[in-house]
């Protein structure tokens, strides 16, 4: 979209966004990313790039006070946030956070939260990573996948890898850690080839990302659902996983996402009350909505924005306003 027609649409959009989000009625949206790319992946069309979050953000930057998240929690809840007050997260601990995200940030003078899962620092990988690096480099041709409940596929052209990492993803996402790492180790030798193992950050990395003011969070160690473990393994998962946090950035964290994060689903009130006796002060679900004051402060919502210029950003913003008070964990 040519910049002349946002520069013609941007008196319209900062009417749109402060009508949506006037102070009185304290309404915090919180974006959620994972990766953002160098370049744009035809295997992954849904995950931003850095020309795209730099117009993202260029959105963000004129429409919205992006606030630390969780300074604009405890701001929400007291009833003094600003007007249009906004949130920017990262899950997971991608590499690509370090070396291509937190330096636009930086430049955009914008906070952001990156939840850490530390079993996949210094050369890990998320098993989903795994499942899109292995069928990049599958062999065109037939394949038998009945291990992982799919059965037989034909691997023809982009289309079909795309399906085939949904399919894959799916089958994957909430099996034992042990059972999918089984499985994601077949889809390696299936691969025929050593994938990526530098697409996560280092614990350097999250260091240094600490030391320039960056707040890092829990994410668990190994990203299990915490639903599916025994409240002992879940509580492990939390308390590890903070404790090494500490230990890499010599200060505890105070928030928190759940691993996949869809409320009952993924996570129940047990865990976040789990999540509080740890001490983290805030956490985030992927409950789609915009947070209120009435949110409790363990289970705020996010969405994610992918959109691919700044009006749709804003556009996208603006209706995100309308969903208040996202579904909580029973």
């Amino acid at each position: 979209m040519p910049p002349f027609m946002y520069s013609v649409a941007r008196p319209l959009l900062s009417w749109l966004v402060n009508t949506q989000y006037r102070q009185a009625e304290c309404a915090l949206p919180i974006l959620m990313y994972h990766r953002i790319l160098e370049q744009p992946d035809p295997l992954q069309p849904q995950v931003p790039d850095a020309r795209q979050l730099a117009m993202q953000l260029k959105a963000l930057g004129d429409h919205f006070t992006v606030l630390p998240l969780h300074e604009a929690a405890i701001r929400l809840r007291d009833g003094t946030l600003p007007r249009a007050a906004a949130c920017i997260t990262f899950d997971d601990g991608y590499r690509d956070n370090h070396d291509i995200a937190w330096p636009m940030l930086r430049r955009a003078g914008m906070p952001a939260s990156i939840f850490v899962a530390t079993g996949f620092l210094d050369r890990g990988r998320m098993f989903n990573d795994t499942v899109i690096e292995a069928v990049r480099r599958l062999p065109t041709g037939r394949h038998e996948l009945s291990a992982f409940g799919i059965g037989p596929f034909e691997l023809s052209d982009l289309a079909s890898r795309r399906v085939l990492i949904r399919k894959l993803t799916h089958a994957l996402k909430y099996l034992s850690t042990a059972r999918r790492d089984t499985l994601c180790d077949q889809l390696i030798h299936m691969a025929d080839g050593a994938l990526p193992d530098t697409v996560m950050m280092t614990r350097e990395q999250v260091r240094s990302l600490a030391r320039q003011g960056v707040d890092i969070g829990g994410h668990t160690v190994n990203h299990p659902i915490l639903a599916s473990l025994d409240p002992e393994d879940a509580a492990h998962e939390i308390i590890t996983n903070r404790d090494e946090l500490t230990t890499i950035t010599d200060q505890r964290p105070c928030t928190f996402a759940y691993p996949n994060g869809k409320p009952d689903q993924d996570y129940t009130r047990h865990h976040a009350a789990l999540v509080a006796s740890a001490g983290y002060e805030v956490a985030v679900s992927t409950a789609v909505g915009v947070a209120t004051s009435q949110s409790d402060r363990h289970q705020l919502p996010r969405f994610v924005v992918n959109e691919p210029d700044a009006i749709r950003t804003v556009a996208r913003m603006w209706r995100m306003g309308r969903f208040r008070g996202a579904a909580c964990a029973t």
